[in-house]
């Protein structure tokens, strides 16, 4: 069942998707620029997943590290604001545009952390029936030294960082990190801030754990939170709770059509999601292709 819903995905055109395929991409007119989101934390954006940097005396706490070939940008960006060195990578998922420079960054000496399925995945050949690609092993270099299973915390930089898995939302290893005193934190790919999300169904991913892990983040926000979304600009609570009931929105047109027995093709047919188009259709996925996902990932259910 899962090889056959999954492959819904891919006829709805995700194979062209930008963002996970670093060999589409020309990283040299790439530019990584840290933005201050509180004092010590920054987030730097460049080609896929945005960044989150704690920097302090006790070293350079990274969150993901986007592709292989922008490493050396993104160290020079770090070096902006800390002269100290990556003390620690944390990958909130096992996607490429967020791990990509676990193997540089590894072989430099960082320690890389993760949750267990993080490892799981990257140690073996993956298939993203979403873009008919493979995605080889990672090297040894490259795999996550220190896994977990539900929580972990750092205490770095004057900060404590809670670090927490949720259930299958983007994927199905997904890490959500807190730094608490300083009200900042950073979502992964459960929160794409002003576009529609890709979930990953082949991962194990699906729109109601999304839903799930957005309301265990917004019970940590305060009317000040400042959220590191895994795509898009810096956010707000009310910006996730926007984000939030664009989700439960679209679930609710499509859940019925799934219901009564509906293809795919008469799902994108009925335009379950009109009423947000204007808002969230302008990013990478296009409202069929949504659509599409949320499809596959009720019918998976």
């Amino acid at each position: 069942m899962r090889m056959r819903v999954s492959g819904v995905v891919a006829i709805v055109g995700l194979a062209s998707a930008p963002w996970l395929l670093a060999q589409e991409r020309d990283f040299s007119k790439v530019e990584v620029v840290p933005q201050k989101v509180a004092e010590g934390i920054f987030m730097m954006t460049g080609a896929g997943g945005n960044l989150g940097v704690s920097v302090g005396p006790d070293g350079v706490f990274l969150i993901d590290d986007q592709y292989a070939p922008l490493t050396e940008k993104i160290k020079a960006a770090i070096t902006t604001v800390s002269d100290k060195p990556i003390r620690f990578v944390f990958n909130t998922h096992w996607h490429g545009d967020h791990t990509g420079g676990n193997e540089n960054l590894g072989k430099a000496g960082a320690l890389i952390v993760a949750h267990d399925n993080v490892r799981v995945r990257m140690s073996v050949e993956q298939f993203m029936a979403a873009f008919g690609q493979k995605v080889p092993a990672a090297p040894k270099v490259a795999l996550p030294v220190v896994t977990f299973n539900d929580a972990v915390t750092f205490h770095l930089n004057d900060q404590e960082i809670a670090a927490f898995h949720v259930a299958p939302a983007h994927t199905d290893g997904d890490a959500v990190i807190h730094f608490k005193k300083a009200d900042v934190i950073h979502t992964g790919d459960i929160f794409f801030n002003g576009l529609y999300p890709f979930i990953d169904v082949g991962s194990g991913g699906g729109i109601e754990g999304t839903i799930a892990a957005a309301d265990r983040i917004l019970a940590l926000c305060g009317e000040k939170t400042k959220l590191i979304p895994g795509h898009g600009p810096l956010a707000s609570k009310a910006d996730l709770v926007v984000y939030r009931e664009m989700l439960v929105g679209i679930r609710a047109q499509v859940k019925p059509l799934v219901a009564a027995g509906k293809t795919l093709e008469e799902v994108q047919a009925a335009k379950p999601t009109a009423a947000f188009d204007e808002k969230w259709g302008k990013g990478f996925l296009k409202p069929e292709q949504f659509a599409g996902i949320v499809y596959a990932s009720l019918k998976k259910m």
